[in-house]
């Protein structure tokens, strides 16, 4: 009877492992699209809407909505009338108090992470934190450049984040001397698998 038990017990488990990530991946997609949907789909028009041609709701339809319409914004923003455009509407942000100090932080984080040449973060790397000794897993931003590198004066430094577990979007900035950390041949994906996993998840070995 106690052997059934375990085995039992151990097939549980081993169900939850197979089906939480399946279950969770599905439930945070979902949430996504009808989430968009619902703020897209009441804009359009009612001779084109779905809802109210029909009265029949298309799953993914304001998603479908958002990537055309962000992606045709985009191609104006690229071209010399659309930069112009943009160039006036942020002179007339930045002279409007309050507001200037709010666009600016929101644009800055925004370009840093949906750059297009995906350089946000370039390589994990591993930093002596909180003390000589102790290793922890961080990754490499940027190189350091003004102010910061002529105050601190220590030849070549680094900037980068050290995120915390399980939750990698808050963390620490740290301005480090080159010399001073250690590139890992890891992916940014597998470093970041490690740190939300609490050092359970290791990459494998190439």
């Amino acid at each position: 009877m106690g052997k059934l038990f375990q085995k039992l017990r151990r097939d549980f488990l081993t169900g939850l492992v197979v089906l939480i990530p399946i279950v969770l991946t599905v439930y945070l997609v979902w949430s996504v699209i009808t989430f968009i949907d619902k703020v897209v789909i009441p804009i359009i028009p009612p001779k084109y809407n779905p809802l109210d041609l029909f009265e029949i709701y298309i799953p993914g339809l304001g998603v479908f909505l958002f990537l055309i319409v962000t992606t045709f914004i985009g191609s104006l923003a690229s071209g010399f009338i659309g930069r112009q455009a943009i160039n006036l509407g942020e002179k007339i942000l930045s002279r409007t108090p309050i507001v200037n100090t709010v666009y600016n932080s929101i644009k800055q984080i925004i370009q840093a992470v949906f750059k297009p040449d995906g350089t946000n973060f370039k390589q994990p790397c591993l930093v002596e934190y909180p003390r000589k000794g102790i290793w922890a897993v961080a990754f490499i931003s940027t190189e350091t450049y003004g102010e910061i590198k002529k105050k601190i004066n220590k030849g070549s430094l680094v900037t980068v984040f050290l995120p915390t577990t399980p939750n990698p979007t808050s963390g620490f900035m740290l301005f480090v001397p080159r010399d001073d950390i250690i590139i890992l041949n890891m992916s940014v994906e597998d470093a970041a698998k490690l740190i939300i996993s609490a050092g359970l998840v290791m990459p494998e070995k190439k």
